[in-house]
Formats: C-alpha cells, structure tokens, sequence
C-alpha cells in the first residue's frame, strides 16, 4: 500500500504541476484561411482643369485664371474658380454624347460666369467664358 506521506506528495506534485504550461514564443500560423469583409475602396473621380486666358480689356485687367470641373461623371460636375476676391461656384454640363455643354457660376459677391465648351475627349475641351462685368477668357480643359 501506498504510504499516507506518498500520497501528499503525488498530490502536491500533481497540483504544482498543473500550474505549468509552456508557451511558445513564436508559433506556425494556422493552416486555415481568415475570413474577412472585404474593404471598399473609394473611386477616385477625376477633377478637369479650367484654365481662363483674358480675351479683351476687362478680362486682362483681371488677368490668367485657373479654376476646376471636380466630379465630371455623366456629363455633370461642379464648377468652381476664383477671381480676385470673389469665390465663383457653379455646374459644368452636358448632354448624354454630346461634346458640347455649358458652365455656369454665381460669385460670393454678386458677379457670375458663363461658359460654352466643347470636349475632343473625356479629359480635354477648350471653350469661352464671359463674366458679368464684360470680361471674356477663353478657357482650355485638361484632366
């Protein structure tokens, strides 16, 4: 038979090591695949240039402009420049395969903007804009 001291000290044994596990510091990855969601990544929308070269007297007291059409997807995209202090915010558009639309921007402080253009591709066109002060540019678009 098994002495009562020899069966405390299995006991106590066991129990102490119970307390002991080894870890491993660096272990294989697991064979199975991760699941996970899939990322949406954002389209990146092309923004065309609009650059204003003066035509006449008025425009070329204010001078070369250079504004942006930002989101021209579909014939249809915003219109933005700046002319001297004034912030001049409107819409470029086009008909459904039409070369040819129209711009047109109201100004912070009272003035606006009319453009026609015409594009030989998606990412070029060149047209004219006439501002409400008599100022005509004429106005090249690149991407």
């Amino acid at each position: 038979m098994i002495s009562l001291k020899k069966t405390a000290l299995i006991t106590s044994l066991c129990a102490g090591l119970t307390g002991c596990y080894v870890v491993p510091i660096q272990y294989p990855a697991p064979n199975t695949p991760h699941s996970s969601a899939p990322v949406a990544v954002p389209v990146q929308l092309p923004v065309l240039t609009a650059r204003l070269y003066p035509v006449n007297e008025t425009a070329a007291a204010i001078g070369r402009l250079s504004g942006t059409i930002s989101r021209p997807e579909r014939g249809h995209g915003i219109f933005s420049l700046m002319a001297g202090s004034e912030t001049y915010s409107g819409e470029a558009t086009r008909a459904p395969g039409s070369s040819r639309g129209t711009a047109n921007a109201a100004g912070n402080q009272g003035g606006y903007i009319k453009c026609e253009y015409t594009m030989t591709n998606a990412l070029l066109g060149s047209g004219v804009c006439t501002f409400s002060n008599g100022a005509r540019f004429d106005m090249h678009i690149s991407g």
